[in-house]
């Protein structure tokens, strides 16, 4: 995956930008990225808000962050996490250099 590249993930000023907008005044939840088997592709991604586990990868700024669990890092590995706010829908995305082919709806690859 990723060519040997061990890079961890980026994450976009807009996709902190927008986690802040949902955290809000309320209490800080960091945004969980995980991969899981399944999807139209093989794998899919899992974006929710979670608490951070021990052995997390944490990405953070401005107060809010985002967490990988070690077992989903490999497949995120030199990804960027965005936030895109379009006609179709705003949601997170990711741009995943190891993905070899993803479903039309940006949620599930393969590799």
């Amino acid at each position: 995956m990723n060519n040997g590249l061990n890079l961890p993930p980026k994450v976009t000023e807009r996709a902190f930008a927008r986690l802040a907008e949902i955290n809000g005044d309320g209490p800080v939840r960091p945004l969980r990225v995980a991969v899981a088997g399944g999807g139209c592709s093989g794998f899919q991604y899992d974006i929710r808000l979670d608490d951070v586990a021990e052995d997390d990868l944490i990405l953070s700024n401005g107060g809010q962050a985002v967490v990988v669990d070690p077992v989903s890092l490999p497949f995120l590995a030199g990804a960027t996490i965005d936030f895109t706010d379009e006609l179709i829908g705003a949601r997170f995305t990711i741009d995943n250099p190891n993905a070899s082919s993803s479903c039309g709806c940006g949620t599930s690859f393969s590799i």
